[in-house]
């Protein structure tokens, strides 16, 4: 019990102390969050380590007269970036980044002071002695999102290992970390870590990731930094091309350390506990074929080394000199002369960009992944021209048409010889392989993207970009021959020629659809003019690019002629004349309905090119009900039909008879349930293909009541209250279907949204009974107006509606701006979701854009720019013409369930310009606006 008193006491007797460092530490962090910051960051392109992104993060001041803040690397960024600071009191100034460490992490942004009008914030003063174990700190910053967040801790380790995030990802190294028992987390990046005094004793490093959100990073490197810039001097960094760790005494023994080294480290540096080790040595860098892994590290020229700190400071202050290394090898020391190297030339500031691809010089941060020399040509961001031959991102690239490209400059010249279209022969290796090289044949683009190349200046805070060269001439296609295999099967032999493997290629997102890339067996139904019909999951839109291959052989390019509006088929077509001698043949449609049992077979193509057969029976004649799709993309309705037992799923294609006529598209249908992509084989009669091809043809339009229906079995109608007139009248018209159509859902904007009402019965078009589908479409596609007998709400009504005219011309007309892609909202939108056609549909934002910066989300329509209302595209044009490169504008937004949503958005044309796609009888443009 006493003891227990005495305890009570201490604490009593603790209460004013505890009481007045609150209080300094209350006035401390009042004085010091003027200077303290969040950021917003938004990086524009894919570049080394990061991928394009937009985040948030927090600064804060150390020159407030030449508007310096310091935060982290991956603030910065080594790649293009568009930054804002927003101060305390909610001012925002925008960033121009001055710096960035080609290691350690830790950048600066500068920002114009006189932008400033109602703060004088704090300037902070970077003081690394003060980093010591037991001292109480804060961290303030942007934490979680929040503007200003203030967290306590303590500095419980000096000599924490650097953060590993992971092969591929930024890596510190060649220093430690400050360990601190305090949790910190996304935004709160870049803060200062501040004593009682308010000096800054460390930078918080914590990555979005989290994985070192309780780290902080040394000022020493900083310091030096920060001084070099306010004496307008180039921040010099050398480097060995080498990394080095600090191990224990007794792990040096084992290594070879001798006795007296180590008596003499311990004496001249009886602070540390270790002394440095090589770890890694990036092959062709100074220190190759010098040191080796095991060796440790004595002295640097005439002074014992046996932390970072010192060995950085020596090669900073060496770049391009000859500096004396060392080492014990085993128990043998040795001494070897290198030169150090700059680390700015192995880290990139130069990148192409073509094809949505982003490229640029391997840096020495991937290169220490690979363990390959910091040469080639690393793929940052695939983007559509290396992604639709897989080439994955995190590729090195050594040559393209067998020219050896180390450097930009080298891939530049070969690329300023390819035209749009051309082929090229790529060599590159990989993370996972990097011993093994692969060949893959690539396509230059140069219709959908612009081709650029981007440096980066810090003098002016920003990447300046120049056109790629276009010097080469299209390639001619020039005719060629194949054949088809023989098998011995005669099904195989007489449908093989009217069978080719189609591939579709999407360079953007449009019309809710997010795939890019697809391949399905197409049906040749005009071998003169060269017309494929294939379904919507193997060309879902108008905008890409075709290509048909024959007899996995031969490959030729191919172009979109008809998107059937309202099912699930499409014609695409190739020019007859390069395929020379081929022997194709036009398929044979048998328009004869099949039944269930009927005895079909199943013919298409795999992904390797060979035919498959398979005989199967029709086990039912359905009509097809799909989930409403999340993203509104297009799904089929009002049609039925043929399922078959033991169907092939793996397999697109036809479906035929015993004399191989074509009695069905054996087609893909693609759905969404909730947020997962799926996809079902089903027969569509060749009756609706027959059909379509006409429509191709002829190129006109198809007139559609714009209703979706539901068969509803006679007995349920009697239910709802149909009269035993009409029963009976439906009864007899066809005794097979004892059913009526009933109304699912109008789509919007059409008249018949204004007359008809979901759950009408539609009894009669034009006073004739119609009870199924196809009938209701033929009954309609050729009038403009037609009469339509309902019962609703037990009374028969007679209702003139007028139809609507549909063309297969698909998406023609894309606008790509502030980073999002704009297009008239498609007939998906109103059909599933009853969203009204009017305002511009945002279809795809592109990471790091001022669209996601500011929340302009894909599925939302743009209805008004700064007040004036913008139906369609033109008038969205017209609104944003006089628009200037970081100017606001105030957005009314409307998403698909009609919930308005105002937001501003400032513009960034240098990263993110504006252009046109649009499609006419010759193909797709691009036109810069």
């Amino acid at each position: 019990m006493r003891y227990r008193l005495i305890i009570s006491l201490a604490a009593v007797l603790a209460l004013p102390v505890q009481a007045a460092q609150d209080g300094d530490w209350r006035a401390t962090l009042e004085r010091v969050s003027s200077g303290v910051v969040s950021i917003r960051v938004d990086g524009t392109r894919a570049f080394d380590t990061d991928w394009n992104q937009s985040s948030q993060a927090t600064g804060f001041v150390i020159d407030a007269e030449r508007g310096l803040l310091l935060t982290n690397r991956h603030v910065v960024m080594p790649g293009p970036v568009v930054a804002e600071a927003v101060f305390v009191n909610n001012e925002e100034v925008d960033l121009a980044p001055v710096y960035r460490d080609p290691v350690h992490d830790f950048g600066i942004f500068r920002y114009d002071p006189t932008d400033l009008q109602f703060i004088e914030p704090y300037e902070f003063e970077l003081s690394p002695d003060r980093a010591q174990i037991g001292r109480e700190i804060r961290v303030v910053g942007n934490d979680a999102g929040e503007q200003l967040s203030i967290l306590s801790g303590t500095i419980a380790k000096l000599d924490r290992r650097a953060p590993d995030y992971g092969h591929g990802n930024y890596n510190d190294f060649n220093t430690f970390y400050l360990q601190a028992a305090s949790g910190t987390s996304g935004g709160s990046s870049g803060s200062p870590v501040v004593d009682i005094e308010g000096h800054v004793v460390a930078l918080n490093a914590g990555a979005n990731q989290g994985a070192a959100s309780s780290f902080f990073l040394p000022l020493d490197r900083v310091v030096r930094a920060v001084d070099l810039i306010q004496r307008g001097e180039p921040v010099l960094r050398g480097t060995l091309q080498t990394t080095f760790t600090q191990q224990p005494y007794g792990e040096l023994r084992r290594l070879g350390l001798r006795h007296d080294t180590e008596a003499l480290a311990r004496k001249e540096a009886p602070q540390q506990t270790g002394m440095l080790v090589v770890a890694q040595i990036v092959p062709e860098g100074p220190a190759d074929g010098v040191l080796e892994p095991g060796d440790i590290l004595v002295r640097v020229n005439d002074g014992l080394v046996t932390e970072f700190v010192r060995l950085e400071s020596i090669l900073d202050d060496n770049v391009g000199e000859e500096i004396s290394l060392y080492i014990e090898r085993n128990g043998e020391p040795l001494v070897f002369n290198v030169v150090v190297s700059d680390l700015h030339t192995i880290t990139p500031d130069n990148f192409l960009v073509f094809g949505d691809a982003v490229v640029h010089r391997l840096s020495y941060q991937q290169a220490r992944h690979f363990n390959r020399p910091p040469r080639g040509i690393y793929v940052a961001n695939p983007g559509y021209v290396l992604g639709t031959p897989a080439i994955p991102r995190g590729a090195v690239v050594t040559s393209v048409d067998r020219t050896p490209v180390d450097d930009l400059d080298a891939l530049e010249s070969v690329l300023t010889m390819l035209a749009d279209g051309d082929r090229a022969t790529l060599r590159y290796y990989t993370f996972e392989d990097p011993k093994n090289e692969v060949l893959r044949t690539v396509r230059m683009d140069r219709r959908w993207f612009p081709a650029r190349r981007c440096e980066r200046r810090d003098d002016l805070g920003t990447w300046q970009c120049r056109p790629l060269e276009n010097s080469g001439k299209p390639t001619e296609l020039a005719p060629a021959t194949t054949s088809f295999p023989e098998t011995g099967d005669e099904r195989i032999t007489a449908l093989h020629p009217s069978l080719v493997m189609v591939n579709f290629d999407m360079p953007y997102s449009v019309s809710g659809v997010s795939d890019r890339y697809y391949h399905g067996t197409g049906l040749i139904v005009d071998a003169e003019r060269g017309l494929v019909v294939v379904d919507r999951n193997t060309v879902p839109v108008a905008l890409g690019d075709v290509r048909f291959t024959f007899a996995g052989s031969l490959e030729i390019p191919g172009r979109v002629e008809y998107m059937h509006p309202s099912h699930n088929l499409a014609v695409v077509s190739y020019d007859p004349s390069l395929i020379g001698d081929t022997p194709v043949r036009e398929a044979e449609l048998s328009l004869r309905p099949v039944e269930p049992g009927d005895t079909l077979w199943v013919a298409g193509l795999k992904g390797d090119h060979r035919v498959v057969i398979q005989s199967s029976e029709v086990a039912s004649i359905d009509f097809v009900t799909f989930p409403l799709s999340r993203t509104m993309r297009f799904t089929d309705a009002n049609i039925e039909t043929i399922r078959l037992a033991n169907a092939p799923q793996e397999i697109d294609g036809v479906l035929v008879d015993a004399k191989n006529r074509v009695v069905a598209m054996w087609s893909s249908f693609a759905y969404q349930g909730g947020t997962d992509l799926g996809q079902v084989n089903q027969g569509i009669p060749a009756e609706l293909i027959a059909e379509t091809v006409e429509l191709a043809r002829e190129g006109r339009t198809i007139r559609s009541l714009e209703v979706e229906y539901s068969p509803l079995p006679l007995a349920s109608a009697r239910g709802l209250g149909l009269s035993e007139e009409w029963a009976g009248k439906m009864e007899s018209f066809d005794r097979k279907r004892r059913q009526v159509l009933q109304v699912e859902r109008l789509v919007a904007g059409s008249p018949a949204a204004e007359l008809l009402r979901p759950g009408d019965l539609v009894l009669a078009i034009d006073g004739k009974p119609v009870n199924h589908f196809r009938a209701a479409e033929q009954m309609v596609r050729d009038k403009e107006a037609v009469r339509v007998t309902v019962w609703r709400d037990g009374q028969e009504l007679e209702l003139n509606v007028a139809t609507v005219p549909l063309d297969g011309g698909g998406v023609d007309r894309v606008l790509l701006w502030a980073g999002a892609l704009l297009q008239e909202p498609h007939r998906a939108m109103a059909a599933q979701r009853g969203v009204e056609p009017v305002g511009v549909y945002v279809a795809y934002f592109g990471y790091g854009s001022p669209a996601t910066r500011y929340g302009l989300w894909a599925g939302r329509r743009i209805v008004e720019v700064d007040g004036q209302p913008t139906p369609d595209l033109d008038a969205f044009l017209d609104a944003i013409s006089d628009k200037k490169d970081r100017e606001a504008l105030l957005l009314k937004t409307v998403a698909w369930n009609n919930a308005v949503e105002v937001i501003t958005l400032k513009l960034d044309l240098r990263y993110w310009p504006t252009y046109e796609l649009t499609r006419d009888k010759t193909g797709w443009h691009r036109r810069d606006l």
